[in-house]
């Protein structure tokens, strides 16, 4: 009874009414067994434990925190679920490609596994300086695992590059010394693994006097921001630097796309650190483009189910992944585009798109 009582406390549980908000605006809910409001009370009344390793639904959560924003008494559903995901982790009741991912990031830097050595292959031929090698430099480009990696993703990586250059910022990056952020590596459970990760990377960040990180991701944004102890590093989402760059007018644009674009609003950048306006205000700059609304947008805005690990592990359901709704739902307002700012996002569309 001590061990589960812990839990609840450790979680802040025990204020919980019942009230059913959480499992109600769980995106994965209606497809999935995942019960956050059950789970929850197992947990007060010291049953967080049994069983707990039959729980697939468990790896279904996408750590979106619609539960978290929703809760009246402001609970933290998520983090609870991340804290059950450390117990599995602890007993190595996990499945086979959360390990893989996991033993990547340990060995490797990368969920994916790839080799270090081949973390800035993307760079090669664009004549893109090291911190290492460099004087102090303006912005740290932290460019992230899916853009170092993924071919798709370091297309993203690129154009950014040449949106700096054209905008005449002095960045750097560092290159293969550049390793996980660690925001998946906790939400899939791995906290000590998560720790090792903010200490390198801080170590790393104060090692070359760095004073301001631009990341490509939300969900490196999301944990540099608040899960590091880098207080005296100013962080920031691309969207929001280029937004600032494009009112300063360092950035313009020299032609036009004449496209329908909707956008879809990532959970980690927005729901989680409410960056709504810049991404729109950068469409909405470009000569042509009409911008056009999902009826779930913004702080309502449909997760696409790549967080949380999901990009690692295979549902625990069968049925319609919420990408595939996002796209019906795009074409549906007669969207051409559907722009993201985020590489999970970007994926996970792109694949329903192609089914």
């Amino acid at each position: 009874m001590k061990v589960e009582q812990s839990f609840a406390e450790r979680y802040e549980l025990l204020g919980c009414i019942q009230c059913g908000r959480c499992t109600a605006g769980c995106p994965v809910h209606l497809k999935s067994p995942l019960n956050i409001r059950r789970l929850v009370y197992e947990a007060t009344i010291g049953k967080v434990s049994d069983k707990i390793y039959e729980r697939r639904e468990l790896w279904d959560c996408t750590i979106c925190s619609t539960c978290s924003i929703r809760c009246p008494r402001g609970l933290k559903p998520d983090d609870a679920i991340i804290g059950m995901r450390n117990i599995l982790v602890e007993e190595g009741h996990i499945p086979p490609t959360i390990r893989d991912a996991l033993e990547g990031v340990f060995k490797h830097g990368n969920p994916w596994g790839r080799g270090r050595d081949k973390r800035s292959e993307w760079a090669i031929g664009l004549g893109i300086k090291s911190v290492a090698q460099s004087d102090e430099v303006e912005i740290l480009y932290f460019v992230g695992c899916a853009p170092s990696y993924d071919p798709r993703v370091q297309e993203v990586a690129k154009a950014l590059v040449k949106s700096f250059r054209q905008a005449g910022v002095n960045f750097g990056i560092l290159g293969n010394e550049e390793t996980c952020c660690g925001n998946e590596t906790r939400r899939m459970g791995e906290e000590g693994l998560f720790e090792l990760l903010v200490e390198g990377n801080s170590n790393l960040f104060h090692k070359y006097g760095i004073k301001k990180i631009v990341t490509t991701s939300p969900h490196c944004y999301n944990t540099f921001k608040s899960e590091y102890p880098i207080e005296d590093i100013e962080v920031n989402h691309y969207t929001q630097y280029i937004a600032d760059l494009i009112e300063k007018g360092r950035l313009t644009f020299s032609g036009e796309v004449k496209k329908v674009v909707t956008y879809q609003d990532p959970c980690f950048l927005g729901k989680q650190n409410n960056v709504f306006d810049e991404p729109r205000k950068i469409l909405t700059s470009i000569p042509g483009i009409k911008l056009v609304e999902l009826d779930r947008s913004r702080e309502r805005s449909l997760c696409c189910e790549g967080g949380g690990g999901r990009m690692w592990v295979e549902a625990s359901d069968s049925g319609e992944r919420l990408a595939e709704i996002r796209v019906r739902d795009a074409a549906d307002i007669g969207a051409e585009v559907i722009a993201t700012a985020c590489p999970f996002c970007l994926l996970t569309l792109e694949d329903a798109v192609k089914t």
